[in-house]
């Protein structure tokens, strides 16, 4: 049984270019628990820290349809839907994967990844350790975080 103190939390880094979300976020789902390493245990965060670059170059699966702005643009995008509820009555809004491309496209990869951690403060300390960011860039070089190959 691993615990706090002793737990070795290292840092990667994924490229999210032409990555399918679901496959992509079970994957980091794993690796932000510590699933990946022999030394798991359930309640003890034991997971690394994931660095995801070109987060806006995720794609769904489906059909490929020709788009202007992304190019791997498939009919999932239009008929996903994201919901959120105000606690008003009529308060539901109701966005497309598409539309949440276009404003804040690391959303759709961090819902994703956090609908598969525990639903405990223990997954939420997990989702932090989540950084997402639009482009090639990051500013977590002084971590030195490795490449992952998905």
């Amino acid at each position: 049984m691993a615990k706090n103190i002793d737990v070795q939390q290292d840092w990667h880094v994924v490229d999210a270019d032409n990555q399918v979300v679901g496959r992509l976020a079970s994957k980091l789902a794993t690796i932000l628990m510590g699933k990946h390493k022999p030394t798991y245990t359930p309640h003890v965060d034991c997971g690394d820290f994931v660095v995801v670059v070109n987060a806006e170059k995720i794609r769904f699966s489906g059909q490929s349809i020709a788009h202007e702005t992304h190019p791997y643009f498939t009919d999932k995008m239009l008929n996903k839907e994201y919901d959120r509820y105000s606690g008003y009555p009529g308060g539901r809004r109701v966005t497309t994967a598409a539309k949440l491309l276009e404003t804040k496209p690391e959303f759709i990869l961090r819902e994703a990844v956090r609908r598969m951690l525990p639903k405990s403060k223990l997954g939420r300390g997990m989702l932090d350790k989540l950084k997402l960011y639009v482009g090639e860039s990051h500013p977590h070089q002084a971590q030195n975080p490795q490449p992952l190959d998905l």
